[in-house]
C-alpha cells in the first residue's frame, strides 16, 4: 500500500479531476470571505449571470480595513465603508453567513473560524488572503486566494490548482523559559529563509508542536507564508479535538464520535516521502525578534545585527538596503534600541492566549513613557473574555490603549498606521516597507518579547524582565 502523507491523504479526497499535465480542479469545504477581495468577484459573478452555487459553504466577516474605534458609527473612509456595505448587500442577496461589525461573533476572519468551529480536521480551506494557512493548525489544507478564485469558488465551489511539493519541518525536545510558538516560527524562517518553502506545503511534527495550544499551533501555520511556503499544517491530536468540542459548528453527539474517528486517522503514514526535511531542536530557540524588511531577516534578541560579509551582488545590495531603511548598523546589538510603538493583535497573535500572556507579563508594571501600546483582540469574543477576565483593567492601567476587533496595524489599510520613521515592536506578521504605513518601520516578536519593549521602552529579552 502507498505510504502517504497527512497533505496527500486531504489533496487526494478533494481532486474532482485531474487534467493531464495540468492542475487538478479541487473541491473547497469552506470559504471565508472578507470586504476586500469579494467585491469584484460578486460583480463578475453579476456580469455573468451566475449564482453561488453552495452558499452555506461561505462565511463572511469585515476586518481588513474596519475601524478598531466607535464601530457602532458610520465607518468614515469612503472606500472602506463602500466595501463594507457591499459585502452586506451580496451576502444578504447570495445568503452568505456574515459575522458583522457589532455581532457577537465578529472578528478577523481566521480568528473566528477556529472559535467558532467552522474549522475542522481535514477540510479544505480557501479565502482572498495569504494568511488562511492559519487554520492548517487543526489538520487541513488551508490556503489564500486571488480574486478571479474567490469568485470560481463561490460560482463552482472548487478552483484549478496544481498539487504543491511537500516538506516536513520537525522540531523536537522542550523550549526554553519565555520562548512561545512566535519564536519557534521566526527562527525557522530565520534559518531557511523568506524564500525557503517556495513551492511547497509544509507539515510540522515533532514534540515542541504537539505541546502546543491549538492557538500556539496557529500563530506557526499562520507564518508559514513567510517563508513562501503554500501554508502549513499540524496533524489533529488530542488536544485538536478538545478545543472543538462544543464548539457552534463542531459536530454533535454520534456524529463527534464519528467525526474524531476519521480525524484520529489523519497522519502521516511511516515511511511517507516528503520532498524535502528540516529538523531542528528545540533547545536552540529564543526569544525572536526581526531587524530587516523580511520576516527571514530575524535573531535571537540577545545577537547582533549580522553584518554583510560574505554577501555579493543583489544579495548585498537588498541587505544594506533594507538595514538603512531600519536605521540599523550591520553588527551592532539590536538589545537595547528605543522604540516608539508596541502592537498586540492580528490573526498571528490576536487570541485570547496572546492577551492573557501579555496582561500576566505587565500586571501591577506601567508601559514606558515614551512607548504608544495597542492591543487589540481579534474577534469579539477574545474581546467579550479579556473583560470577563479582569485582563482589561490591567492592561489598561499599565497604559495599553485597548481597541475593537480588526486587523489593525497588521497593515496599512486602516486609520491604524504607525507614522512614518517611526518603530513598532509588532505581534503581526510581516515586515516590509510601509506594511504598517508608509515610512514605519516593523520589528517582529512574540507577545512576550512585545510585553517587556512595553515596560522598558527599548528591545528587551522578556526572560530579564
Amino acid at each position: 500500500m502507498e505510504k502517504k502523507t497527512l497533505f496527500d491523504k486531504i489533496w487526494d479526497a478533494h481532486v474532482v479531476k485531474s487534467v493531464p499535465a495540468g492542475p487538478d480542479v479541487f473541491f473547497i469545504d469552506k470559504h471565508f470571505i472578507h470586504e476586500v477581495t469579494s467585491p469584484v468577484a460578486f460583480l463578475n459573478l453579476e456580469k455573468r449571470g451566475v449564482s453561488v452555487l453552495y452558499p452555506e459553504r461561505t462565511v463572511a466577516t469585515p476586518d481588513h480595513n474596519v475601524p478598531t474605534v466607535d464601530q457602532d458609527k458610520t465607518i468614515k473612509d469612503k472606500l472602506s465603508r463602500m466595501q463594507v456595505e457591499k459585502l452586506r448587500e451580496n451576502c444578504k442577496k447570495y445568503d452568505i453567513e456574515l459575522h458583522d461589525l457589532g455581532t457577537d461573533h465578529h472578528g478577523i476572519v481566521h480568528v473566528i473560524g477556529p472559535e467558532l468551529g467552522i474549522t475542522q480536521p481535514g477540510m479544505t480551506i480557501v479565502c482572498g488572503d495569504s494568511h488562511t494557512s492559519t487554520h492548517g493548525a487543526f489538520g487541513a489544507i488551508a490556503f489564500g486566494i486571488g480574486t478571479s478564485e474567490v469568485e470560481m469558488v463561490l460560482a463552482t465551489q472548487c478552483i484549478m490548482q496544481s498539487k504543491p511539493k511537500k516538506m516536513r519541518i520537525t522540531v523536537d525536545g522542550e523550549l526554553g523559559q519565555g520562548v512561545t510558538s512566535k519564536d519557534i516560527i521566526l527562527y525557522i524562517i530565520s534559518k531557511i529563509t523568506a524564500a525557503g518553502a517556495t513551492g511547497y506545503f509544509v507539515e510540522y511534527a515533532g514534540s515542541a508542536f504537539r505541546n502546543l495550544s491549538m492557538e500556539a499551533r496557529m500563530t506557526v501555520c499562520n507564518m508559514s507564508i513567510e517563508m513562501g511556503a503554500r501554508g502549513g499544517l499540524i496533524a489533529p491530536d488530542q488536544t485538536t479535538f478538545d478545543y472543538l468540542k462544543g464548539k457552534r459548528y463542531a459536530p454533535k453527539g454520534e456524529a463527534w464520535d464519528r467525526a474524531v474517528a476519521e480525524w484520529t486517522a489523519l497522519q502521516t503514514d511511516e515511511g511517507a516521502v516528503f520532498e524535502k526535511e528540516y529538523n531542528f531542536d528545540a533547545a536552540d530557540i529564543e526569544p525572536m525578534i526581526t531587524y530587516g524588511t523580511n520576516p527571514g531577516m530575524g535573531i535571537k534578541i540577545k545577537d547582533l545585527i549580522p553584518t554583510d560579509e560574505g554577501l555579493e551582488g543583489s544579495n548585498k545590495k537588498s541587505f544594506l538596503k533594507s538595514l538603512d531603511y531600519m536605521g540599523f548598523a550591520p553588527g551592532e546589538a539590536i538589545k537595547g534600541k528605543v522604540v516608539d510603538y508596541v502592537f498586540v493583535g492580528s490573526c498571528t497573535n490576536g487570541r485570547i492566549e496572546d492577551i492573557r500572556a501579555v496582561a500576566n507579563f505587565v500586571k501591577g508594571k506601567k508601559k514606558a513613557d515614551n512607548i504608544t501600546a495597542w492591543i487589540v483582540p481579534g474577534s469579539r469574543e477574545v474581546e467579550k473574555l479579556a473583560s470577563e477576565e479582569g485582563l482589561v483593567q490591567i492592561l489598561e492601567e499599565a497604559g495599553f490603549q485597548l481597541r475593537q476587533p480588526g486587523c489593525s496595524a497588521c497593515l496599512a489599510m486602516n486609520d491604524d498606521k504607525i507614522p512614518s520613521g517611526k518603530y513598532a515592536v509588532s505581534t503581526s506578521n510581516r515586515n516590509f516597507e510601509g506594511r504598517q504605513g508608509p515610512g514605519a518601520r516593523t520589528l517582529l516578536a512574540s507577545p512576550l518579547t512585545v510585553a517587556a519593549v512595553a515596560v522598558t521602552g527599548k528591545i528587551t529579552d522578556p526572560r530579564e524582565v
